[in-house]
């Protein structure tokens, strides 16, 4: 089975506006040519087209299929499944090629033991191509091994700054909320609602009236909310309804369904740690990323195409790294 990691957001992401290439909240743009071999320059650290090729083609495989749904016969409108390939290819490349820099600049580098985890790593991820796979990519072990120690440099700088980030998140932080919501915008409706509300009338019936919002049905977090509404909604029990509440644009009405999901709080947990571990690096990783000169060989880029049907099956240098680290 191939690698479905990530999947579930694929069809979502293709919703949203694919964009340039950015080393942060700066485009990498052409300064100068750049030889045959390279794909981009940031700073004094260069990316081969075989390294590209290697992430192009993997990404290829992982989402051009998830569970038994081919996403190259799937209908994304002005987006094409190529363009979302392409676009997380050349992001990720960007990101492990700036944190090899940053590792340097921290004065990280692989023990013994990783070196020899590479070397492990490699060896299993280059016994499993096939010759259509080794033809497209003309790489050699010893170059899967270069690029399996630029990732795991990038993982290093990635765990050597977020690795003071406290892990320990309470229930109430964390804690998810289902509820039934009420939006309204101006105070003539937000008095009907009220007063329906006030008067016995079932929430539900009441919401499909007046709720502005895409939906009735919705799960809470903490800062989902203005804070006035979050004060209230969050010190209610299963079963109670609000009063109206008033914030800056409008008025709510929640009913409380279960003021505590475990499952989705515990999820939550992780999201918050993610955040908590995403603001540490970025404030280190921008403030170093601002000075790198960059340059892409665009013309090459455009040339390199993702090809469904070309007997390209490679899709775990990912999933064999994990293996080994």
């Amino acid at each position: 089975m191939r690698n479905i990691k990530g999947l579930l957001a694929v069809c979502l992401l293709f919703c949203m506006l694919l964009t340039g290439c950015q080393i942060g909240d700066k485009s990498i743009v052409v300064l100068k040519p750049l030889g045959s071999r390279y794909l981009f320059q940031i700073g004094d650290v260069s990316c081969s087209i075989k390294e590209a090729k290697v992430y192009l083609a993997n990404y290829q495989n992982i989402y051009g299929e998830a569970y038994t749904l081919n996403l190259w016969e799937h209908d994304f409108g002005n987006n094409s499944l190529e363009e979302y390939i392409k676009t997380i290819t050349l992001n990720k490349l960007v990101t492990v090629t700036c944190m090899t820099q940053l590792a340097e600049q921290k004065e990280l580098m692989l023990t013994e033991e990783e070196e020899a985890l590479v070397l492990e790593a490699s060896k299993s991820y280059y016994e499993t191509l096939t010759e259509e796979d080794k033809d497209y990519l003309g790489v050699s072990e010893s170059e899967i091994a270069e690029y399996y120690t630029h990732y795991a440099l990038a993982q290093k700088v990635y765990h050597f700054l977020t690795g003071e980030i406290n892990g320990e998140v309470s229930d109430d932080e964390a804690r998810v909320m289902e509820v039934m919501q009420i939006y309204v915008s101006n105070a003539s409706d937000a008095a009907a609602v009220q007063e329906r509300l006030f008067n016995g009338e079932d929430f539900a019936s009441v919401a499909n009236m007046y709720n502005e919002l895409s939906s009735i049905y919705t799960n809470l977090c903490r800062d989902d909310l203005p804070e006035e509404a979050e004060t209230v909604v969050f010190a209610m029990d299963d079963g109670e309804v609000s009063g109206l509440i008033e914030v800056e644009n409008g008025y709510y009405f929640i009913k409380c369904l279960d003021k505590y999901n475990q499952e989705l709080t515990e999820a939550n947990k992780s999201t918050i740690v993610e955040k908590r571990e995403k603001e540490a690096l970025d404030d280190v990783y921008n403030e170093f990323i601002a000075g790198l000169s960059s340059n892409i060989n665009e013309a090459v880029w455009a040339q390199l195409k993702v090809d469904s049907t070309s007997g390209i099956q490679t899709d775990n240098f990912f999933e064999i790294y994990d293996m080994y680290f």
